[in-house]
């Protein structure tokens, strides 16, 4: 599908290039033309005015110079005279014929394609003095030109091509990206989904058998409503990645104390950190305010403090802080614990992604620093890893509300 798209925007861009260049060289020709032909007729004009003075058209270096020749008839179609040393004048029928085909004519001025002429005619005391002036040389200059610009045409269609490919690169990208995500997404929810289904059947087999005891009954039922509870966080969290990535992800922004958020969200695990036998010690500067969504800045506390508990050495103690810098905030959430690699580190904010591979049944699905990488994300700020000296410190900068 990918390619089928590069391939179209390929053809689309080309098409569009190759019109806009075909427009334009058209009408640089267009114009050209049109400039060739006025600037003959101006001439023709200025030597019909003054036709014996034809050193007139020397006063003027800008003035364009074609070859032409001027004839003289009465009014009873007999050839007076003729003027211009760029033709042989000598054949007189010849004269008579195209003085006779320029008077035919109803127009001032016209061509004799026959002749490769054009004429304007003056009418005089006489009779007329008509002006031809060559055609050839402007239909050799243009017919060249038009060569010339299908070279242009077709020689730049190359490197247009090249670029066009390029580009349909780094604009497929971010849909590629997406299409590939997406399909990680679904297999990682399949394979996330698949143990737990299979947990489920198992149970619900020996549930259903009717040698089962009755003690044992109870341990089943337990298993299954456990989790049946884990794959309900899974799809809870698999439809908040969905909203964020469909852009449905509503987030009403306020302006709060962000410290006595912290200090809430903290408040709520202290019970649990004190049952797993942890400490928790908390460091936080007052009166830092912000302008975000309360409830979903909570859930990234959660996240942070989740992960921390989970991941942190056996009767670990977690520390919280929360300070200033500059016109921002950073939260930290340390932990002793095994070292992150640095692979772990550029990788951990992934979904579905575990540094410990080991850990797969402990309601942990790889989605919740996902998530609260969406959300810093939203409130312009960012979010990263650290893991040096024993601890492995998560890290939010989000920036201040305006006074």
């Amino acid at each position: 599908m990918i390619r089928k798209l590069r391939i179209k925007f390929v053809c689309v861009i080309m098409a569009i290039i190759m019109l806009m260049l075909g427009i334009i060289l058209g009408v640089v020709i267009h114009f050209t033309a049109q400039s060739m032909q006025n600037q003959s007729i101006s001439m023709m004009r200025s030597i019909a005015s003054s036709p014996f003075q034809k050193g007139n058209l020397g006063k003027d270096a800008d003035r364009v110079r074609l070859p032409f020749f001027t004839v003289q008839i009465s009014r009873h179609g007999q050839l007076l005279g003729t003027g211009g040393g760029y033709f042989d004048l000598s054949d007189q029928d010849y004269i008579l014929d195209i003085a006779n085909a320029a008077l035919s004519s109803k127009s001032e001025i016209g061509k004799l394609d026959d002749y490769n002429l054009r004429f304007l005619k003056n009418k005089t005391p006489m009779g007329y003095t008509i002006v031809f002036s060559d055609t050839a040389t402007e239909a050799t200059t243009l017919r060249n030109m038009i060569l010339s610009c299908l070279l242009i045409f077709f020689s730049a269609s190359i490197p247009f091509l090249g670029i066009s490919i390029l580009l349909s690169r780094w604009v497929i990208r971010p849909v590629e990206q997406a299409w590939d995500q997406q399909r990680q997404f679904v297999a990682d929810a399949s394979h996330e989904l698949k143990t737990p289904l299979s947990v489920i059947m198992a149970n619900a087999e020996l549930l259903g058998n009717d040698d089962t005891p009755e003690t044992d009954r109870k341990t089943f039922s337990k298993n299954i409503l456990s989790v049946t509870y884990q794959m309900r966080s899974l799809v809870e969290n698999m439809l908040e990645m969905a909203r964020v990535d469909n852009g449905t992800l509503k987030m009403k922004f306020k302006v709060l104390d962000f410290s006595q958020l912290v200090h809430d969200a903290v408040l709520s695990f202290q019970l649990l950190y004190e049952e797993k036998g942890m400490g928790l010690t908390v460091k936080l500067q007052d009166g830092i305010r912000l302008s975000g969504s309360a409830q979903h800045l909570y859930q990234v506390m959660d996240v942070l403090l989740d992960n921390a508990m989970k991941y942190s050495s056996p009767n670990g103690t977690v520390n919280v802080s929360l300070e200033q810098t500059g016109r921002s905030c950073v939260l930290s959430v340390s932990s002793p614990g095994d070292p992150i690699a640095k692979e772990d580190l550029k990788n951990i904010f992934k979904r579905f992604y575990r540094a410990d591979k080991a850990r797969v049944m402990d309601g942990s699905y790889g989605l919740g620093l996902s998530i609260a990488q969406s959300v810093v994300e939203a409130h312009k700020g960012k979010i990263w890893a650290e893991s040096k000296d024993g601890y492995n410190t998560f890290l939010v900068q989000l920036p201040l509300a305006h006074p």
